[in-house]
């Protein structure tokens, strides 16, 4: 999916634009037992809480398209005969009344999600008619063509909020308030099917993950039996490693800013040219960008044996998953600089007398903890005549 489909399904939690006729749900111990089912008409929610509900929910479909949120693929045999795929399906063509398929949903979450605090899984579905739109992505006003039936689940954490002294407007008064049990934005969830191309596509699924360091494989595996992507995080440190054990004689400085300032312009022309799709990049791509920064065959060699074991040789990265485009970080032991990557031609590497220095351009308006600095006019006067 793309950023604009899933702005357009997020669009759909307002109380008064979808389809969305009850919540399901249970409320799960931090010991994997269900401490209790229900099943919530929203019709009986007063309006500021079916609005922090949907608050909640929509989190699900947050984030960045490759770090937050990656389309996850079934085979045409899963679609044709597999169980996880089966049971997806009885869960949306069902509008969630399929108890047993819920019921054999809630189990697979309960074995192979693993926390320390209690949590909800919370399921909606909803219909969606899919408006028409023209070449100018303008809405037309003739019927849709096509019906959108999906199902989204979000598996929240529960926690104990504190205690402490409140003040009651309606009393004027203060008063203690009690401890009390609060649902927090879902760590993890994912909607079926997929909305590709502005249309259902039970092919796919839309994973969800909040931290951009875990991608719970278990609850993916066991839910999907299908490839996930690793974590954002990881990618990004599997590609710094990735480099660093296959460049070896080339691997200065001038290098790794070259393979930073590609990556980084690849990332800004497409954003130009606003292309809906996301950016991705193959092997074949990463491996043009070494050599256009300079590696040599030998290490280019290397690179392709290597990224088939990091990273799978049909894997597509997402460049903003192995680069910070608005950060420059050059680090040692004891000191990290950070850049910004229009200004990184400031830094550079020397050899004086036998020992490695990082220069760093000194011009207009050098602070040292917050305080403006100024340079003696014979500061070069003095470094001569120390040597």
């Amino acid at each position: 999916m793309t950023e604009k489909e899933v702005a357009e399904i997020r669009r759909r939690f307002k109380p008064d634009k979808n389809n969305i006729v009850k919540l399901k749900g249970c409320y799960v111990s931090d010991k994997k037992e269900i401490i209790a089912e229900f099943t919530q008409s929203l019709s009986l929610l007063s309006l500021e809480e079916s609005e922090s509900l949907f608050k909640i929910l929509k989190k699900t479909l947050s984030g960045a398209i490759g770090k937050n949120l990656n389309n996850i693929e079934f085979s045409a045999a899963q679609v044709s005969d597999g169980e996880e795929h089966g049971l997806l399906m009885k869960l949306r063509d069902s509008e969630l009344g399929d108890e047993d398929a819920v019921k054999a949903l809630y189990e697979k979450i309960m074995i192979s999600y693993h926390t320390d605090t209690n949590y909800l899984i919370l399921l909606v579905s909803d219909v969606y008619d899919i408006p028409r739109k023209d070449k100018n992505d303008e809405q037309l006003d003739d019927a849709s063509e096509e019906v959108f039936k999906y199902f989204l689940c979000s598996i929240c954490p529960v926690k104990l909020t504190r205690s402490g002294l409140g003040f009651s407007v309606l009393d004027n008064s203060f008063r203690n308030i009690g401890a009390d049990t609060a649902v927090n934005a879902p760590e993890m969830g994912f909607m079926f099917p997929a909305f590709n191309d502005r249309s259902t596509d039970i092919y796919s699924v839309l994973y969800y993950t909040r931290s951009t360091s875990e991608n719970y494989k278990e609850v993916a595996d066991l839910l999907f039996n299908t490839f996930i992507p690793m974590p954002a995080a990881e990618q990004k440190e599997t590609f710094r490693n990735l480099i660093a054990e296959t460049v070896e004689k080339d691997r200065s400085y001038e290098f790794v800013q070259s393979v930073h300032d590609h990556l980084s312009e690849m990332i800004e022309e497409h954003k130009t040219n606003k292309r809906p799709e996301p950016l991705v990049l193959g092997k074949k791509d990463v491996k043009r960008v070494l050599e256009n920064c300079g590696a040599d065959e030998k290490d280019i060699v290397t690179f392709e044996e290597k990224y088939d074991t990091s990273f799978g040789e049909k894997t597509e990265l997402h460049p903003q998953n192995i680069i910070d485009p608005k950060q420059f970080e050059v680090k040692t032991p004891d000191v990290t600089i950070k850049v910004n990557p229009e200004r990184s031609y400031m830094l550079e590497t020397k050899m004086i007398d036998g020992v490695k220095y990082i220069m760093i351009r000194a011009e207009e308006g050098v602070e040292v903890n917050g305080v403006s600095i100024n340079f003696p006019e014979n500061i070069q006067e003095k470094t001569e005549s120390q040597n």
